[in-house]
């Protein structure tokens, strides 16, 4: 975000053709493994820097006092304004950092904290090294801000994918292809504006930053160009149930998956099976001790119980309320059920959880295995949870 010459938030890997994609399919992401390579990371809560940006400091960042486009840089020095314009030597990073920190890591103990002033200044002064970035990286790691606002502060170690999904039918910054970051495109002022139709139909909500999108999960994906063009990004070495400071701590990391191409699965945006204890608890695969207890609790009472499962919708928009309405509308037309009947489900053998702020959730609920198999997803679901049924 800090780098003048990206135009979005991010680095992403190169795009992968999954074979057998078309429009129309969806395309199921097993994360396998995440290993973070860097040794410590920078965050906070940021502020655009006033005259840095047209419009959108993620995406047409240009320089303050000469007015040049995505201008090339030279890093001089460690601090917010270490980041230089090479035509005429002012500070061009679109951002600042009101509060941050710098933490680093034990990968054995699985935990990190967060170090002082000195420290911090130690590392942004080795912020490659410390970082670890690819050799074909083009990013200045955000450890050169050397930020240390907050000491001492212990977390543990539980890395996730900010983004993971397929590609949009749309050319868009990466970090913008979401309900919330994405609305901001809209008739924006720079090259990267799109249409409120295009915002509404051809987005895939691959930048989710949500915590759940760790080993073991499963990501379904809509299919919105031939071949799905799947992607990942944005690795963080922890993030709490959402990611509401703007940032986390952003890490290079290894990944693994995994694809498998779901026919005719028609998806507005993606579906997520978490590893089963991130599922909040009403939304947890029923065992088969319990589930003979409610199967005697229905017969008492001349009632057919349906067998469920647990399914998250990815809900985006401009806020959290309109994230959580989308995903119930989402859950509703994928389901076949009402805005009503999700609501009330959701509300009795799920939740809504926060992936990030201003605007993407989590829609839990219980769904009946019926319509699991008339989408074409019973069985990955029933192996994912173990279900008894």
């Amino acid at each position: 975000m800090i780098t003048p010459t990206i135009r979005g938030g991010h680095e992403v890997n190169y795009l992968v053709a999954v074979e057998g994609a078309k429009v129309g399919d969806a395309i199921a992401i097993r994360v396998e493994r995440i290993r973070v390579l860097s040794k410590a990371a920078s965050s906070g809560v940021d502020s655009p820097r006033e005259g840095s940006f047209v419009g959108d400091p993620y995406v047409a960042k240009k320089c303050p006092v000469c007015n040049e486009p995505w201008p090339e840089f030279e890093v001089v020095g460690i601090g917010e304004d270490a980041i230089r314009c090479k035509k005429c030597g002012a500070p061009v990073s679109p951002f600042r950092m009101i509060n941050g920190y710098t933490m680093v890591f034990d990968h054995e103990g699985g935990v990190g904290v967060t170090v002082d002033k000195k420290t911090a200044e130690m590392i942004a002064k080795n912020a490659w090294e410390w970082h670890a970035l690819p050799k074909n990286s083009k990013q200045v790691p955000i450890l050169i801000f050397a930020k240390a606002d907050i000491v001492g502060v212990p977390s543990r170690i539980r890395p996730f994918l900010g983004q993971l999904g397929t590609i949009p039918a749309v050319d868009i910054p990466d970090s913008h292809n979401a309900g919330d970051f994405g609305y901001f495109l809209i008739n924006a002022p720079h090259p990267y504006a799109i249409s409120k139709e295009d915002y509404e139909t051809k987005l895939t909500d691959g930048h989710l930053d949500v915590d759940s999108v760790r080993e073991g999960a499963i990501v379904i994906a809509p299919v919105k160009v031939e071949g799905g063009g799947v992607y990942a990004g944005d690795a963080h070495a922890m993030e709490g149930d959402g990611e509401v400071a703007g940032h986390t701590t952003d890490v290079t990391a290894e990944t693994t998956v995994t694809v498998e191409v779901i026919k005719g699965l028609n998806l507005e945006g993606p579906i997520l099976l978490p590893p089963e204890e991130d599922l909040p608890p009403l939304a947890k695969p029923w065992r088969k001790d319990e589930w003979e207890k409610v199967e005697r609790l229905a017969k008492k009472f001349g009632i057919e119980v349906e067998p469920v499962a647990p399914l998250q919708i990815i809900g985006s928009g401009p806020t959290i309320n309109d994230a959580a309405l989308n995903g119930f509308k989402r859950a509703a037309k994928l389901f076949g059920m009402s805005v009503e009947e999700v609501k009330n489900r959701v509300t009795i053998t799920g939740a809504v959880e926060i992936g990030r702020l201003p605007g993407i959730v989590q829609v839990s609920m219980q769904v009946p295995l019926r319509i699991l198999e008339k989408l074409g997803i019973y069985e990955l679901v029933v192996k994912h949870y173990n279900l008894p049924f």
